[in-house]
């Protein structure tokens, strides 16, 4: 056995040779024509592929990207909220009574950890120097004077000392003398050489000696003298303590502010963190209260969290360490990462939900906190590769989901069956082959264009008016004879493997039955002709 073309086709394809030849005005694309005039067609049949000039199709910044195998991560999706990090947004409120005199900064501006941000006339930090000053000086004067007494203390403890050796020194001799008297008499009045009252003396004035001798090394006046000097030391330990304290009410008030101020009461409020400046309800001379009247608040969006709700009967599939992917309404076409963090161990008795916390790896400018999000928490990969288009490919005409094919310099609508969706990525279980190149960017304006029926100059003005990225959309279906021969040329010279749809099937329409090749069964496939 062995293929052979249909003779329909083998007729059609030589008529449509004959016509491209003919008229080829129609079916190709010219530049340097007057815009709205970039495409024409000769009638209003519609054609089953739209075709567009390498020129006209940058101009338009028409983009193609060939069909690919990937594994896709799958996951539970909900819905969440953007909220700052818990150490990356701050309130800053008056850190004292006050008037504010200068605003350094406006709402959306950049700040750096540190930088001023406004700065407070605080007459209470100048009545509080004042007084400081006053009790420094009472203290100083305290202090002089202890410091006078301990010096006199001093010396008359040095003199006390200084007489207590004395009299000891003369005690222990006149002990001596009366000990060595005391016992000569003794011996005599042994003897029988003296009379007793002598020695009665002897012994009087030893127990004298011995007395004084006692009380100098007593020495009670030293003792007296040095406890002046412990009390005069006391002293001055405390009047140096009250110079220190005089100064530390309006020390520590500074250090509470944890703002630099000068001397007349000029408060300085600095950033504590980096970020954007939020908000800033105050005004110039407002007067604030402390700790009361917010001045501005201050966020850095850097580094977000994102919290969402899970379905108690989706708490198997997530748990801590998952990545996370979000998009949000600002940005529909970008995908931000992140992971789950925290998993709620409460499941809410109404809603029968458990938030889940997720940290964004890079917010940037981008996303903002209070911004609502599509979270989809990855839980699964699929097991192989699969077919795949990036979502922008994808057109949905009256429930149909078509994507255009590049054949050349033609764009052909084809229906896809599409499967699971993965961020930006489509599985296409059928309608495509890998490698095929698909529109990404203009495949609406495509479809629109392959909607028009005729090329009226109405209908072309109004694609102008329909402009992307301020190029005019001239975009117009090849119709008629010229189209038809154009595209069944193409398709058949390029073999496509994946079926067009006709477009006249797609906005319903029927095909001209006025054409002269209307019945021409172009997207004929071969027939199989056994050898007789």
């Amino acid at each position: 056995m062995r293929v052979q073309p249909c003779r329909a086709s083998v007729w059609a394809s030589s008529v449509l040779g004959l016509v491209l030849v003919s008229a080829p005005i129609a079916a190709l694309a010219h530049t340097g024509h007057d815009h709205g005039a970039e495409f024409q067609s000769g009638t209003s049949q519609p054609a089953s592929g739209i075709r567009v000039d390498s020129a006209t199709a940058e101009r338009l910044g028409i983009q193609v990207v060939p069909v690919k195998r990937e594994v896709l991560s799958l996951g539970l999706q909900t819905t969440g909220e953007l909220i700052a990090q818990p150490d990356k947004a701050v309130m800053v409120n008056a850190p004292i009574n006050g008037t504010v005199v200068e605003l350094l900064v406006e709402p959306g501006e950049t700040v750096t950890a540190g930088q001023p941000l406004a700065r407070i006339l605080a007459p209470d930090l100048i009545d509080l120097r004042v007084s400081a000053q006053e009790d420094r000086v009472g203290a100083e004067a305290d202090l002089r004077s202890a410091e006078a007494n301990l010096t006199l203390a001093q010396r008359n403890y040095e003199r006390q000392g200084a007489i207590a050796t004395t009299e000891i020194q003369a005690a222990q001799k006149q002990l001596d003398l009366a000990q060595e008297r005391f016992t000569q008499d003794e011996r005599l009045l042994g003897a029988g050489a003296i009379a007793r009252q002598q020695f009665l003396e002897s012994q009087s004035e030893l127990a004298e000696a011995q007395s004084n001798l006692t009380r100098a090394q007593s020495q009670q006046p030293l003792l007296e003298a040095q406890a002046e000097l412990e009390r005069a030391r006391a002293t001055l330990a405390a009047a140096r303590s009250q110079v220190q304290l005089s100064t530390a009410a309006y020390e520590t008030r500074l250090q509470q502010l944890n703002s630099p101020a000068t001397e007349q009461g000029m408060v300085t409020i600095n950033a504590p963190i980096a970020g954007k400046v939020a908000e800033r309800p105050v005004t110039l001379g407002e007067a604030v209260e402390e700790a009361v009247t917010p001045l501005l608040s201050i966020v850095n969006g850097d580094s977000l969290r994102v919290t969402a709700n899970v379905y108690e009967k989706d708490l198997g599939t997530v748990a801590p360490g998952q990545s996370v992917r979000i998009t949000v309404a600002s940005l529909p076409d970008q995908f931000f990462t992140g992971q789950v963090i925290t998993v709620g161990a409460v499941v809410d008795g109404t809603s029968r939900v458990v938030p889940v916390t997720a940290v964004l790896e890079d917010a940037g400018d981008r996303l903002k906190p209070g911004m609502f999000a599509e979270l989809e928490i990855l839980t699964e990969q699929t097991p192989t590769p699969v077919l795949t288009v990036p979502a922008s490919a994808v057109v949905d005409a009256d429930g149909k989901s078509l994507v255009f094919v590049q054949n050349g310099d033609a764009f052909e609508p084809v229906e896809v069956t599409l499967g699971r969706t993965a961020g930006d990525a489509v599985e296409v279980q059928s309608g495509l082959f890998e490698g095929d190149q698909v529109v990404t960017q203009g495949a609406l304006q495509l479809y629109a264009q392959s909607l028009r029926g005729d090329g009226s100059e109405a209908e072309a003005e109004a694609d102008m008016a329909t402009t992307r990225q301020g190029a005019p959309l001239w975009l117009l279906a090849v119709g008629g004879v010229g189209a038809i021969a154009a595209t069944a040329t193409t398709a058949f010279l390029l073999g496509r493997r994946s079926r067009p749809v006709p477009v006249h099937a797609l906005n319903g329409s029927s095909p001209d039955p006025n054409s002269s090749f209307a019945a021409v069964p172009i997207a004929q496939e071969p027939v199989a002709v056994e050898d007789k």
